[in-house]
């Protein structure tokens, strides 16, 4: 009976992590919007990473500078370069997409990962990560319909960003083996500010007031997005977690149409389905394939 409390309280916990997670998500991708209006991509990263980075080490100042021990650090450094360009990639789709749409391509995420586990880190390809392959690429192709409409830059960009956003996670989860996550963290950022100051710099115009509390949030939930995840997945089965992440959509779709007049598209939602459907079917199969 305390055993069933103890899970019922942990569900309600990751539950409301899932909702900070959305939250994180979402206003995320309108601070990048905002920002797109004035300032060049280069430069949102390099604002986005100094924030970050900014709150990364006062966490690691309050915790211990023992934190900062690196193991791997070519490791590190391919990982965050990919990283950074990653982030660049999503903001430039951000500013020139609608959000439903880039949203929709990002499910594409987990796919990716799945393939990379299989070449990099020579995990079995099972048939859960077949069909989560076979669906995730025929959700990609009636989001963007080729031949039917031509293929945007945005589009482009955020699969590209997809894609540099797997390979950091399947480099971060080897370099999990031997380094904290707060190490992994701290690096992270301390690794791409210079990058980004490169070009951030060159393309440097001072910020207007109003551009301030956007600067602001965007470094916030670089941060409060991912850790919200993790607290979720530390609380609750990803199972359960993913089908409240896929609220993502039409929430992000109704803030798109609200905010920026952005039309429902159809295409989009099927093809976020396809998407959704393949990676959730993956995942429930490798949570029946466990041990025990």
């Amino acid at each position: 009976m305390n055993t069933s409390a103890t899970s019922r309280a942990d569900l309600y916990r990751a539950i409301l992590w899932v909702i900070a997670m959305l939250f994180s998500f979402l206003t995320m991708a309108v601070a990048a919007r905002e920002l797109s209006d004035t300032l060049n991509p280069f430069q949102i990263v390099l604002l986005r990473t100094s924030v970050a980075l900014s709150v990364v080490v006062v966490i690691v100042i309050r915790a211990h500078p023992g934190a900062l021990s690196i193991s791997r650090p070519k490791l590190h450094i391919l990982r965050n370069v990919i990283h950074y360009g990653a982030n660049l990639a999503w903001i430039i789709g951000v500013g020139l997409i609608p959000l439903a749409q880039v949203f929709a391509l990002e499910f594409t995420i987990p796919i990716w990962v799945a393939i990379m586990a299989v070449l990099f880190l020579k995990e079995q390809m099972t048939v859960g990560k077949i069909v989560a392959t076979i669906f995730g690429f025929a959700g990609v192709l009636v989001v963007l319909r080729p031949g039917m409409v031509a293929i945007e830059i945005g589009s482009i960009a955020v699969l590209a960003a997809s894609v540099g956003f797997a390979i950091a996670f399947v480099t971060g989860k080897s370099l999990a083996k031997d380094n904290s996550p707060l190490t992994i963290l701290f690096w992270l950022f301390a690794m791409q500010w210079p990058i980004s100051a490169i070009g951030g710099i060159t393309v440097w115009v001072t910020p207007e007031w109003a551009d301030v509390p956007w600067i602001l949030w965007i470094g916030v939930t670089a941060l409060t997005a991912h850790y919200s995840m993790v607290r979720a997945l530390a609380l609750a089965d990803v199972t359960l977690i993913l089908p409240i992440d896929f609220l993502r959509m039409p929430l992000i779709a109704i803030i798109g149409f609200f905010l920026y007049a952005e039309p429902f598209s159809i295409w989009i939602f099927l093809g976020a389905v396809l998407i959704f459907a393949g990676n959730y079917y993956n995942i429930h199969r490798e949570r029946q394939l466990m041990p025990g």
